[in-house]
């Protein structure tokens, strides 16, 4: 982490841990009694502590903050979420783990992003929650830790694109296997030509599919469904807001948008793919049709880029390996890298070869959330940013739309727009429902 001490300047002028410290030095130039409590001013004092807040406190929300508290030099002032128990239940560990009552809690995301004590903000809504709270917190100022995938469609991401890079945000996506030592290894091996020249990769997602569909059922009274609707169009709650979401294409996009960012996430870095995007995309998959849950729960997409390079993606039982991401070379050489494990083939030994100091080094990351602390101090970026998610998500958002089309797509990935093929253009975006709007 930087050393920098030097006061943190932004919208609102020289920040509070700024103005602390100069009034320090001014209290001693003027002879100010010095004794003070002997944290003040310490490395993990209050006030040099990243002050963060919570926008979703579902599962993954609650888990991110977790991990959050295993850094000292974090302070959580603030948590929102629609739903007054999941809210009440953040707010109570919040409270617990700084063993006060400071933490404020917000039914509106909005209320939380208007405060200027806030350095950043984890974000673990439901995808189609996903640009509005990433843009605005943009624009609030704020660093972003946020969610896997990176919007809820194609025109999305590039908007949060927009965004982060116009307001100098520091963005971290919780793509986190880029942090595990596995995963940065089989990378480095593939990057530096270990295998030769790589011809097909292979995507392993989960398999699985939703419950069963639900009728119309009264809202909970501890859920503001209207909210967690937002931009979506208005449906009837029918009993699905905290899991069940992902398989409805006004909200999610299934296992393949959700786990797009972590495999496919692996596949492009190791591969030096992390700014570009398949020229072909070409998907089937099985669609349900029980008049609520519409998102693939079975699928395969094939991706062919400009560098000759065959990516396919498939739900795991699909694939010979499963789950995870395998790299094959021309000579038929490959290397396979999931969560439980690493196999590699001719010879097996491939795996343990060193990677010398002359060679590519990827960046470096053993602690996903601690590389985004150290970027919000050092403003470098971060092992996992914004247009590196956009780029992994991107292809989730097309696979998806070649399924739903039922036809292949050209892909310009340098514009980003489908070629000869308006129809399927309008599946890369979606109107939003008023008074809800990107601008």
């Amino acid at each position: 982490m930087s050393s920098d001490t030097s006061p943190r300047v932004g919208k609102q002028g020289i920040s509070r841990r700024g103005f602390l410290k100069q009034a320090a030095g001014a209290a001693a130039i003027v002879g100010f009694p010095t004794i003070v409590p002997s944290g003040l001013f310490g490395a993990n004092a209050p006030s040099n502590r990243i002050t963060v807040g919570g926008i979703g406190m579902g599962s993954q929300g609650m888990s991110n903050m977790r991990g959050f508290f295993s850094q000292s030099r974090v302070q959580w002032l603030a948590v929102c979420d629609v739903d007054s128990k999941r809210l009440a239940a953040a707010k109570k560990a919040v409270d617990t783990h700084h063993a006060n009552g400071d933490c404020t809690a917000h039914a509106d995301y909005r209320e939380l992003l208007a405060r200027d004590d806030i350095d950043a903000v984890s974000i673990a809504t439901p995808d189609h929650w996903h640009a509005l709270t990433a843009i605005a917190a943009a624009r609030a100022g704020k660093d972003i830790y946020g969610e896997k995938p990176l919007s809820h469609d194609l025109r999305e991401g590039r908007a949060i694109v927009r965004a982060v890079e116009a307001h100098g945000r520091i963005w971290q996506t919780g793509s986190w296997q880029r942090s595990e030592s596995n995963f940065h290894h089989a990378s480095e091996l593939v990057r530096n030509g270990r295998l030769g020249k790589i011809v097909r990769v292979e995507v392993g997602l989960p398999n699985g599919r939703p419950g069963a569909p639900r009728g119309v059922e009264p809202v909970p009274p501890e859920l503001d469904w209207d909210m967690w609707l937002g931009p979506a169009p208005w449906v009837p709650y029918r009993g699905v807001a905290h899991w069940d979401w992902r398989w409805v294409l006004d909200w999610g996009g299934g296992q393949l948008v959700d786990w797009i960012g972590h495999h496919l996430d692996i596949a492009h870095w190791a591969l030096d793919l992390e700014h570009t995007g398949p020229v072909s995309i070409s998907g089937t998959g099985v669609v349900p049709e029980d008049g609520l849950y519409n998102a693939p729960t079975e699928y395969e997409v094939e991706c062919v880029y400009k560098n000759g390079v065959t990516i396919v993606v498939a739900n795991a039982s699909r694939l010979e390996k499963g789950m995870g991401t395998r790299w094959i070379g021309e000579d038929g050489r490959w290397v396979w890298v999931t969560r439980d494990g690493v196999q590699a083939s001719n010879p097996p030994e491939l795996w343990h070869e060193r990677i010398g100091p002359e060679e590519i080094r990827l960046y470096h990351s053993r602690d996903h959330i601690g590389n985004f602390l150290d970027c919000i101090r050092t403003r470098r970026p971060a092992i996992a940013p914004v247009e590196t998610a956009h780029r992994s998500a991107s292809v989730g958002h097309l696979g998806l739309a070649s399924i739903m089309a039922g036809r292949p797509l050209k892909w310009d990935p340098v514009e980003e727009r489908l070629i000869g093929d308006p129809g399927a253009e309008a599946l890369l975006g979606r109107a939003y429902r008023q008074p809800w709007s990107l601008a």
